[in-house]
């Protein structure tokens, strides 16, 4: 199977989890992208939905759900969404499609967090896949010089803006061998909104799309 076999494989997995009455959060992402147009089929199941993005409720709107805001709905049941890279203790690095802070605020307010990849997200460390941090535009070149001093090497994401009016700046060469004690240690920094590192809150399931299947990965 290709990457994109893996990864409708994984979100065709996570439908099986969705139980009549679900509340579900919806992440952002191109895994993600397979898990909406399959929503229709688990459509009944669906007592609410919230989205991480304007890219996801953009689709979600498309397939005939109506969106509603956390604000709304409150702590829900289920949050699925993708990954950039997992550990095996299930600790992601996300935030490649910039959705970082909303999808952390979601994973936040889930009872259960569900993360679906290809066989390619799982690593033994965090931190191959360029770390992305989001900032306040005033602060970008603060927060640069901090990571310049832990040894990594940021780059702005030029002409990107995020969903909250602010900026990412992806850090190359970053290990991570501790990522709960990294997390907080950026998110210290003053103008950081927040860091794509989710230690702290990590996914509670994985499903790994690969050439012999779906795998499962519980904490």
């Amino acid at each position: 199977m290709d990457a994109s076999d893996k990864k409708r494989a994984a979100a065709k997995a996570a439908l099986e989890i969705i139980q009549p009455g679900t509340s579900l959060g919806v992440g952002t992402g191109s895994t993600v992208n397979f898990l909406i147009e399959m929503l229709p089929a688990v459509r009944d199941m669906i007592d609410c939905i919230v989205s991480s993005s304007r890219a996801s409720s953009v689709l979600l709107e498309e397939q005939g759900f109506t969106v509603s805001t956390l604000n709304e709905v409150g702590d829900f049941d289920l949050y699925i969404d993708g990954a950039d890279e997992s550990n095996k203790r299930l600790q992601l690095i996300k935030g490649g499609g910039g959705a970082l802070t909303r999808e952390k605020v979601l994973a936040a307010a889930a009872r259960r967090f569900v993360c679906i990849a290809d066989d390619s997200k799982l690593v033994g460390m965090l931190g191959s896949f360029p770390l992305p941090i989001e900032v306040l535009p005033m602060a970008q070149e603060l927060v640069s010089r901090r990571m310049l001093k832990m040894r990594g090497r940021p780059i702005w994401r030029e002409g990107f803006i995020t969903d909250n009016g602010n900026h990412i700046l992806d850090v190359h060469d970053l290990q991570i061998p501790n990522p709960i004690e990294m997390e907080a240690r950026i998110n210290r920094i003053p103008g950081v909104v927040t860091v794509g590192i989710f230690a702290d809150r990590p996914a509670d399931i994985l499903l790994i799309g690969a050439d012999e299947g779906v795998r499962e990965i519980r904490i």
